[in-house]
This record gives structure tokens, C-alpha cells and sequence, in this order.
């Protein structure tokens, strides 16, 4: 440090590099039974040459098939590099390590008229990676979950968990855990980067990777339990998610599904992104420019009753009387208005809150009637709240210490140990929970029995069905959890089952937000969680297995053929088409947004190129290309054929290929 204050030296540059060096070629991943070649390219960077020996670890999980050629000791001279093969059979499901050792053999047999070195340093390179040995099929993946709360002093109480599977499944894919938490928010904090099991390719399903994150630092922060790795990984997520969802932003200030590819902005999402990105001001930077921008396209189409026009479509149409109505429309932006701090005087805020008082008289629909509860709780009118409460209390569902709401007209109730609620009746209720906890005295026993249920409702990785329930929820449960926040809790926790089975857990202040976890091994098998002590633990049991593609009634036609028949002379396919026809069967005239999910056959991998162009044509949305899968997205399928193509190629030898699959499903009502 000098006078004028700190300087610094001019960077150099080190090359370091090592005397010989090994890579490993393989598939991202192969289905039980599939054949693959293994190579093991070795580099000699040296001036001089060398004479390696490369050796591949013995493992249970791969079976090595005879190879008539192939040899393991070879000479590698200066700037040269050597390619060592195996035939490799995967046996066993799961993540496998693959090791190979290569070592510089101290030797007096020449290489090309000199003595093979030994480097003193670096004289063996050993490189282990990891390959995916799948069961092929259609993955099935279940969760069980309860929050399981004992006053000071009460007695244990016991749960029951029942593994069962069905008889088709394919063999040795079944495979479960059971985890613990003592917090209710642990399971979304630990997934964060992914609470939905399914692609995130649209501006509505982005603001999943980014809402969550506020509610959960909001909740830590006010209980005094954020740390700095967990505010750390929230803030990225949030700033990276500010910046993907710019990309669904029009030049008019509002947001679509698909951005400027999209005829006009919606209202609804462009609501939704504005709370969003308000609420995330404390926590990154957020230009205001935005906000307003936003703000002036939401008033502009401010209709003269003061309520909002619906500008755009809306994908989730199972929501009759839901979003898709203009008063349900108009409350939910008058709630981010409200939990924007807009001022009542505000012409844009009180002309809402008119016109909706008005409509509020005859509304029958039981989601809009929890959308006006939740609005009149935030803007203070009491009287209106009350109202609607009282309504909205006579089609309450009770039992089993849980409470709920349901759509008018639901279809029956699913009667099955594993059954989720559809997500429409996960954000109503919600938005119920919402409402209690934000009035002037919160009901702390009914919210109680809300969370019960809504905790029952969640997925493997703390979100549940689709988008906006899951962002509703998390605002709730968060909030709930807030509210009765205790450090004093104190529980043990076994999971024991009669074949022999016993796990314990200890769950305290200290250790609330680990997840603590145990495999399940044995299936089909009945366990038992017993909880004694003081405190709440929630618990989650995750099933997963893997069918045959199922032959059941469907909501969608799907046909899907290669444009090759090369395979029928024996001749090597290294690229061919694949062509897809679906239609929608089900019984509204269109589906929602919709996603066509093709998996790839082991060794092969999409051109890009080709489905890129399906975007350019505008046969679809989106697409997005992952490591052994392409989703397609389509704003919605009717009934008439959509025929779609893009071409594939091979990347790595695989032999006795197994079967690949492809599946189009709802995006807001995956059974579908």
C-alpha cells in the first residue's frame, strides 16, 4: 500500500499441465440390459515416449463382456495419444462409478527405437465417472407427508406408512425414503432450484424458481434462523430468475407465457411477475422502471367500472369460475396492488376495490369468493371479509383434523393413501389460509387444520401440482409458520417396520432445518413412525418406480415412428427422424398448455438444429433440449392432428438397445 492508496502487481500467467493425462468416453446414460463401449483416450504431452497399462475397476454393477482385440499395455510416444476399449453390460439400476487407472510401467522393451520413460511426478492417472443405469418404462413418483405436532406433555403419536406397488413394475425400480424436518418450510428451502417435477419453459412456470425464494427468506429472517449459505443461494435464484423472466417482457411493460413470440401481454401473469419482482426489492436490486412500466399496461386496461379486462390467454382452463372470469381476474391484481403498498387513494386501486365490492354480492364460485375474502382482509374491510367468510365456511370439508376447500362441481375425490389434491383446490385453500392468518385476529386452531392438509398436498421436493398453487401455498405456509415459530421444540422420532426395520431420529432447535433421511429398502412393507417429545416434525415418505408404458384411457392421442427401417437389413442407424402425431381426446374442446416429453434412445442425441426449427415455424412455443430428453411445448392441442418432427443422432455406440419413451401430457394436470 502506497501514498496514493493500493496497487496492483500485473498478473502473470502458469501453464501446468500433467506428464499424460486419461478422459473417458460414455453415454449420459443406459436402460438395464443395453451393451455400450467404454473408451479410455490417454494423452502423453511428454517429449518422450511412454508405455502405459490402463486397467478398469471391477464393479457388481457392470458386467465386462469379452472383447477379442482389445489390449491394455501399449507404447504412447511424444504429442501421440491411444484409445483403450471395453464392453460394458449394465446390471444394476442407479448411479455407477466407473474407475479407470493408468499407470507408466517402468520398463526396458522399446517404443519406436528409445526406452520409455517413467515421469517422476505424475506417474499414474486414475479418473472415475459416473453413469446413470436406468430402468426404462414410465416413472411413477409418489409422497405421503404429515406434519405431526405433540403439545408439552401429550402423548406420542404414531403414523402409518404403507409401501405398496403394483404388480407390472418393472424389475428391482422400486425404491423409497422416508425424511424428517423440523421445520415446514425445510423441504422447499432444500429444493429451491426445483419444487416442480417438470420443465420450467414458460414465463408463468419461471416465477416458480423465483416467488418461493422471498417468502422463504422473508420467514427466516423474521424468525431469526437465515444463515449465510441459504440467503446466498436464495438471492442467486432470485437474480437469475429477474433475469430469465425480462425475457417473457414485451415492449409494452406487460408479460406473456412465451414473451414477444406471443400475440399480446396477460393480464394475469403480468400481475403475478409485478408482486413478484415488489416483493423481492429487500432482497436484490430491482429496477422500478419495470414495476411502473407494468403497472401503467395493468392500468390501461382498467375498464370503467373500475374492475380489469383479460388481455391474453390463460392456460390453465380447468379453473371455471377461477382466473379466467373477470372478477376473479380483477381481484388477483387488485391483491398485488394491495400487497404492493399502492395507496387506496390511488384512482387505479380504489375504483378496483369499488367494482368488486359490487360484484361481490352475486358471486356463487367458490375460488372467486376466496379471492375477494383475501382482498377485503388486505385493503380492511372487515364487514365484506365477514361476509364471505361466513359463506365460504358452509362449503368447508373437515376431517381427520384437516381442513379444506373444493372446487364447485370437483370430480369425486380420489380414495387412495398416495392422492393429491388437484392444484386449483391447493391455492383455493390457500388463499384461505391466507386470509385467516392476515385478519385482524388470526384463528390459529383453523389455520391449523388447514396446514395439515395443504402439507398432505406436497411433492417430493416441498412444492406441489403445478405453478400457482405451489407459489400461493408456500406464501401461506409460510406465513403460518412465522406466526407460530417456537425454537423449543424437543422430538424423537422412529420409523420401525415388522420385518425388523427401525430407524431414529432426533429432531431440536439446533438441528430443525436438516433433512435427515433413511432409505426404505424393503417394498411392498407397512412402517411406523412413532413421535414422542414436544414440537412439530414434518415428515415425508417418497415412493418411486418405474412401469411399462400404460395402455389405460388417455387424454391425448400419441403416435410416434422412425423415419428409418435401415435397422431391419442390420445396417448401423447413426441418424434418423422422429416423427410425432398427437391430438387431444378428453372431453373440453382444447387441452392446456401442453408438453410433448421424448426421451432418447441410449447413445443418441437430438440435432438441435432440427428442433429449433420447429420454434422458427411456429409448430411450437418452446422447446428445451436436456441431457437424454427434449420437451415440446404448444400453447394447447385441440382435436384435429398436430404432427411435429425433428431428427436424432448416434453419439456413442450403444448395443441391445431397450425401448425409449415419449408421452404429451397437460401441463396443469399432469395425470392427463
Amino acid at each position: 500500500m502506497g501514498p496514493s492508496g493500493f496497487g496492483l502487481s500485473p498478473s502473470s500467467s502458469l501453464k501446468v499441465f500433467q506428464p499424460f493425462f486419461v478422459d473417458l468416453t460414455l453415454p449420459y446414460s443406459v436402460v438395464r440390459g443395453e451393451s455400450f463401449t467404454l473408451k479410455a483416450s490417454v494423452f502423453n504431452y511428454l517429449k518422450q515416449c511412454i508405455k502405459v497399462q490402463t486397467t478398469l475397476k471391477t464393479t457388481d454393477e457392470l458386467e465386462e463382456q469379452q472383447c477379442a482385440n482389445c489390449q491394455y499395455t501399449s507404447c504412447i510416444c511424444a504429442d501421440e495419444s491411444k484409445i483403450f476399449y471395453w464392453n460394458l453390460k449394465a446390471s444394476k439400476l442407479g448411479d455407477v462409478n466407473i474407475t479407470v487407472k493408468t499407470e507408466a510401467l517402468d520398463t526396458q522393451e522399446f517404443c519406436e527405437n528409445e526406452i520409455p520413460v517413467v515421469p517422476k511426478q505424475g506417474r499414474t492417472d486414475t479418473i472415475i465417472k459416473t453413469l446413470l443405469v436406468q430402468p426404462g418404462g414410465i416413472l411413477v413418483e409418489k409422497s405421503h407427508s404429515s406434519l405431526i405436532c405433540i403439545k408439552e406433555g401429550g402423548q406420542p403419536k404414531v403414523e402409518e406408512i404403507s409401501l405398496k406397488v403394483p404388480d407390472n413394475i418393472l424389475e428391482d425400480s422400486a425404491r423409497a425414503h422416508i425424511t424428517m424436518l423440523g421445520d415446514l418450510m425445510g423441504s422447499a428451502m432444500q429444493n429451491l432450484d426445483r419444487l416442480l417435477a417438470m420443465p420450467y419453459g414458460c414465463g408463468e412456470q419461471n416465477m416458480v424458481l423465483f416467488a418461493p425464494n422471498i417468502y422463504i427468506l422473508q420467514y427466516l429472517e423474521k424468525t431469526h434462523q437465515l444463515n449465510n449459505d441459504i440467503e446466498s443461494k436464495a438471492k442467486n435464484f432470485l437474480e437469475s430468475g429477474y433475469q430469465r423472466q425480462l425475457t417473457y417482457k414485451r415492449d409494452d411493460g406487460s408479460y406473456s407465457a412465451f414473451g414477444k413470440s406471443d400475440k399480446e401481454g396477460n393480464t394475469w401473469l403480468t400481475g403475478f411477475s409485478a408482486k413478484s419482482l415488489n416483493k423481492a426489492r429487500p432482497y436484490i436490486f430491482i429496477d422500478e422502471s419495470h414495476l411502473n412500466h407494468s403497472y401503467s399496461w395493468i392500468k390501461n386496461n382498467q375498464q370503467d367500472p373500475g374492475c380489469f379486462r383479460s388481455v391474453g390467454r390463460l392456460f390453465n382452463n380447468a379453473m371455471k369460475g377461477g382466473v379466467d372470469d373477470d372478477i376473479s381476474l380483477s381481484a388477483y391484481i387488485t391483491i398485488t396492488l394491495l400487497e404492493a403498498s399502492i395507496s387506496k387513494e390511488d384512482p387505479l386501486l380504489s375504483n378496483a376495490l369499488s367494482c368488486l365490492r359490487k360484484a361481490s354480492v352475486d358471486v356463487t364460485n367458490v375460488y372467486t369468493q376466496a379471492l375477494l375474502a383475501f382482498t377485503f382482509t388486505l385493503s380492511g374491510d372487515n364487514e365484506l371479509r365477514e361476509t364471505l367468510l361466513d359463506k365460504l365456511e358452509k362449503k368447508a370439508v373437515r376431517g381427520d383434523g384437516q381442513l379444506h376447500w373444493k372446487r364447485d362441481a370437483a370430480p369425486p375425490t380420489e380414495d387412495s393413501y398416495w392422492y393429491r389434491a388437484p392444484s386449483a383446490e391447493v391455492e383455493l385453500t390457500a388463499y384461505m389460509l391466507l386470509t385467516i392468518l392476515c385478519g385482524p385476529t388470526p384463528d390459529i386452531g383453523k389455520a391449523s387444520q388447514i396446514v395439515n392438509w395443504l402439507s398432505k398436498q406436497q411433492n417430493a421436493y416441498g412444492g406441489f401440482s403445478s405453478t400457482q398453487d405451489t407459489v400461493v401455498a408456500l406464501q401461506a405456509m409460510a406465513k403460518y409458520s412465522e406466526i407460530t415459530f417456537s425454537d423449543k421444540g424437543n422430538m424423537d422420532v422412529t420409523v420401525s417396520s415388522k420385518s425388523g426395520f427401525l430407524e431414529q431420529f432426533h429432531v431440536d432447535k439446533n438441528n430443525r432445518l436438516l433433512l435427515q433421511r433413511a432409505s426404505l429398502s424393503k417394498i411392498p412393507e407397512d412402517y411406523t413412525v412413532t413421535a414422542t417429545g414436544s414440537g412439530c416434525v414434518f415428515v415425508q415418505a417418497v415412493l418411486r418406480y418405474n412401469i411399462p408404458p400404460p395402455k389405460a384411457k388417455a387424454a391425448f392421442s400419441l403416435s410416434v415412428k422412425s423415419s428409418s427401417r435401415r435397422e431391419c437389413l442390420g445396417d448401423p442407424v447413426t441418424t434418423f427422424e422422429i416423427l410425432i402425431t398427437t391430438a387431444y381426446t378428453g372431453t373440453r374442446e382444447k387441452s392446456n398448455m401442453a408438453v410433448i416429453e421424448v426421451k432418447m434412445l441410449s447413445g443418441y442425441i437430438p440435432v438441435k438444429s432440427t428442433v429449433r426449427k420447429l420454434e422458427k415455424d411456429k409448430l411450437i412455443k418452446r422447446s428445451e433440449i436436456q441431457a437424454d430428453v427434449v420437451n415440446l411445448y404448444l400453447e394447447e392441442i385441440d382435436h384435429n392432428l398436430v404432427s411435429l418432427s425433428f431428427m436424432v443422432e448416434q453419439d456413442i455406440v450403444v448395443k441391445d438397445l431397450k425401448p425409449a419413451t415419449a408421452k404429451v401430457y397437460d401441463y396443469y394436470e399432469t395425470g392427463k
